[in-house]
């Protein structure tokens, strides 16, 4: 099997519930809270494994002009800087970028501009968001449920050929899957507009080759293709809110008319042409590969504990893992002081499931130690 799909029905709120039904009209027995995110599991006190945002300490090239944009603040806030900059990073035109405040405001603009959708599909397991927004706008979202015994790879064909929405990540948050760019390709067609969430395609890398494996982002013969991205992530700037889509013109014009005037920052702008630049953009290529060797320690060391199994080969900032009895290891660890994320408000997953952070080896040693006392208990 490598997958399953089901209809969803649209609900009143991103996190209400619903009733999905199987093809063959079979009921799912409880609804995912597509609203829980990380950050509710990282209570303070808690090291935190469950949210993915890397916290070292800001840059100067980063910092300087951040803080400069805190004197400007009397005006309102110009765009057309980041938005060169960040066209000149992807090899684009202006026209074919759109800034937004994070990758979540790219898909509320899609949801609510994209009403003539008739059959939106949602990969997943994936970030809830999408399909959240989706049902928020009052869209029918159907899922394709990728198939852990497949080690949640993505088969093209399992996707319907009517579909006229194809939401899915790459890297793939919770499953850290990284699908290779020609099968993504293949979904683009005329009348589909095929969204590929980016947010952390600037954590994976390859030894020796430059740039961000399987990246769509600089790919303009592709019809319908919006490419979602966020800065979010390896710059710590999640309270920020900055993020950016890419895509046809004309299409992106359609998104900016749903987006309020004004909706991202001064000091974000200022992020976003800093990080587009070329002095970001290697920083970002030396980051990839620090956290490369840390997420093996981190699989290494997961994949030495009874009863754990890694899912497929993570590609960026964090793991999937499966253990029987996931949920009271998690509480368990709430008890210890570690905030990991649990896995069961993912559609596709279950309370058996668990995505923990890559941090540096020392914490990740400490976090093992603990983990394995949990288990042997």
């Amino acid at each position: 099997m490598h997958g399953q799909l089901t209809g969803v029905e649209p609900s009143t709120g991103p996190g209400a519930a619903a009733a999905p039904a199987t093809a063959a009209g079979a009921t799912v027995d409880a609804e995912p809270d597509l609203a829980h995110h990380g950050d509710a599991e990282a209570t303070p006190g808690l090291v935190d494994l469950a949210v993915n945002v890397r916290r070292d300490p800001m840059p100067d090239w980063l910092a300087d002009p951040l803080t400069a944009a805190l004197a400007d603040l009397a005006g309102y806030p110009d765009p057309r800087p980041a938005r060169a900059a960040v066209a000149a990073r992807h090899g684009r035109p202006e026209a074919e970028v759109l800034l937004t405040a994070g990758a979540a405001e790219g898909f509320v603009l899609l949801a609510r501009a994209l009403v003539g959708v008739r059959r939106p599909v949602v990969v997943h397991p994936q970030f809830t968001e999408p399909e959240a927004a989706l049902r928020a706008a009052g869209h029918r979202v159907e899922r394709l449920l990728l198939d852990p015994d497949d080690d949640f790879r993505l088969d093209p064909a399992r996707v319907p050929a009517d579909a006229d929405l194809v939401m899915i990540g790459n890297p793939t948050n919770p499953t850290s899957v990284l699908h290779p760019a020609a099968d993504l390709a293949t979904l683009a067609r005329p009348g589909r507009v095929l969204v590929v969430d980016e947010a952390f395609a600037d954590t994976t890398g390859v030894p020796g080759v430059d740039g961000e494996p399987e990246s769509l982002a600089a790919r303009r013969d592709l019809p319908g293709l919006v490419v979602v991205r966020s800065l979010t992530k390896t710059w710590g700037l999640a309270g920020l809110r900055i993020g950016y889509l890419l895509g046809e013109a004309a299409l992106l014009e359609r998104l900016a008319a749903a987006q309020p005037l004004w909706a991202v920052s001064t000091p974000a702008l200022a992020a976003a042409t800093a990080v587009a630049s070329p002095t970001g953009v290697a920083a970002e290529r030396a980051i990839a590969a620090r956290l490369a060797a840390d997420r093996d320690h981190l699989v290494r060391r997961l994949s030495a504990l009874p009863g754990v199994r890694v899912a497929g080969r993570p590609a960026s900032a964090f793991v999937l893992v499966h253990r029987p009895g996931a949920d009271r290891v998690r509480q368990a660890l709430r008890d210890r002081g570690w905030a990991v994320r649990r896995g069961d408000t993912f559609p596709g997953l279950g309370p058996d499931w668990l995505r923990i952070a890559v941090r540096d080896p020392a914490t990740t040693d400490a976090f093992i130690e603990v983990m394995a006392e949990i288990l042997e208990a």
